[in-house]
């Protein structure tokens, strides 16, 4: 059977794989099944830079395919900020909670048409041959006022869709599935990802 292993310990994300890769004839596993695998730093100045360091790492040390993917809000008034820091914007240990009050806290007074931002989100193939493939998925959308929606992570509930007139987090997984920046990530993938794989 075959086997790929998404280079990630976050349940949340690798439950959003484990349901865009549904497709594919092939095992999916996570950083859960390699409990052993150490993960290097991130310290790729783009989203990019640190899907390729993940997804090779966990390709050289399980000896398997992996994808690596890294993911985050850029948030216009702020520059572009919180990034490829959006995991940790609001200090160690991460904490969804915090970053969104942090987030909050920096836009206070700032108004609706100000408020632009994006998900954007690199996916990275890596074999253990040295095989290689990158893919992106961004979405636009506004930060709003406050949180709202009981689905998602992250910044999920502050991220605004106006085609929805909803946030990320009030969508459900059905339907953020479908839109979401790692989901067009995944489309864009998809042709390298069935070429190896095959579709069920």
């Amino acid at each position: 059977m075959n086997k790929i292993v998404v280079a990630t310990g976050n349940e949340g994300k690798a439950k959003e794989f484990r349901e865009l890769l549904k497709g594919l004839n092939v095992t999916i596993l996570t950083l859960r099944d390699f409990p052993d695998v150490i993960m290097p730093e991130e310290n790729g100045y783009t989203f990019a830079a640190n899907a390729l360091l993940k997804a090779r790492a966990v390709a050289e040390r399980t000896g398997l395919p992996a994808l690596g993917d890294d993911s985050g809000l850029e948030v216009d008034f702020l520059k572009g900020a919180p990034g490829v820091y959006s995991a940790r914007f609001a200090g160690e240990p991460t904490d969804d909670r915090r970053n969104n009050q942090k987030l909050l806290k920096l836009l206070e007074g700032v108004s609706w048409e100000r408020r632009t931002a994006r998900f954007r989100c690199a996916l990275a193939l890596a074999k253990p041959d040295g095989e290689e493939h990158l893919a992106e998925g961004t979405v636009e959308g506004f930060i709003a006022y406050e949180p709202k929606g009981e689905y998602g992570f992250g910044y999920d509930p502050l991220f605004y869709l106006p085609a929805y007139g909803k946030t990320y987090a009030e969508l459900g997984e059905t339907l953020k599935n479908d839109l979401s920046h790692r989901a067009l990530a995944v489309q864009n993938l998809w042709p390298v990802l069935s070429k190896l794989y095959g579709e069920k």
